[in-house]
């Protein structure tokens, strides 16, 4: 009993680029690679209906990055505010035990 092969998602992609490019035919590619017209058809079709998600991944990873520049923006802002009212309160205690001291 024959045992199916597998083939790795780089493979099949190359496999269907040469395929859209026009660098070879599907008789070719199938002939080279020992595949049945119809798996190349399906690899096809699948990698025509993933083709939009990448353009989609790029979308969501630059709306993500645009969060991350906003919260660090942030993060450096409320730091700058703490460290002013940290030298604004040893400043007020420091005047104010100052003024303790003189009758």
């Amino acid at each position: 009993m024959a045992t199916r092969r597998t083939f790795t998602s780089a493979f099949k992609a190359q496999v269907v680029l040469d395929l859209l490019s026009g660098a070879k035919t599907s008789a070719e590619l199938c002939c080279q690679h020992q595949l049945a017209p119809i798996v190349l058809a399906r690899w096809k079709t699948e990698f025509m209906a993933q083709a939009p998600r990448l353009f989609e991944r790029e979308a969501a990873t630059s709306a993500e990055q645009q969060r991350i520049a906003e919260l660090e923006r942030l993060v450096g802002r409320l730091t700058l505010e703490l460290d002013c009212a940290k030298k604004a309160s040893s400043r007020l205690t420091s005047a104010s035990d100052r003024s303790a001291r003189w009758p």
